[in-house]
């Protein structure tokens, strides 16, 4: 495995590296940007259909965990997917943002432990 690929594993959440991957990243002053897009394999939840990718959603953008005293923000799109028997889009629910905040759910309940002390 890339060395680069066991690095992200720690920095980043394990579902990010697992389905997606990384197309682009931009550093200005203390932001660091990372851009994602969703992985062409068909999901295993669909596996009974006949089911091909169909462009993206629209991208969404949560802040990560702060890496080198920089913010991190995370920019996901996910892929849209066509049942071609129904010719319905097959929803796919992803839990990338801590409901109620625009920030990845490990953060929000790092933040949340460091405001119970």
């Amino acid at each position: 495995m890339n060395s680069y690929i066991d690095l992200l594993k720690v920095l980043l959440p394990k579902l990010l590296i697992t389905h997606f991957d990384i197309v682009k990243h931009e550093t200005a002053n203390d932001v660091l940007h990372l851009y994602f897009e969703e992985k062409k394999d068909v999901p295993e939840e669909f596996s009974s259909s006949i089911i091909i990718s169909h462009g993206f959603h629209k991208e969404i953008t949560i802040q990560g965990f702060p890496i080198r005293d920089k913010k991190v923000y995370l920019h996901i799109k996910r892929r849209r997917w066509l049942d071609k028997s129904t010719k319905e889009i097959a929803p796919r629910d992803w839990d990338l943002v801590a409901q109620g905040t625009r920030m990845t759910v490990e953060f929000a309940a790092f933040l949340k432990a460091l405001n119970q002390y």
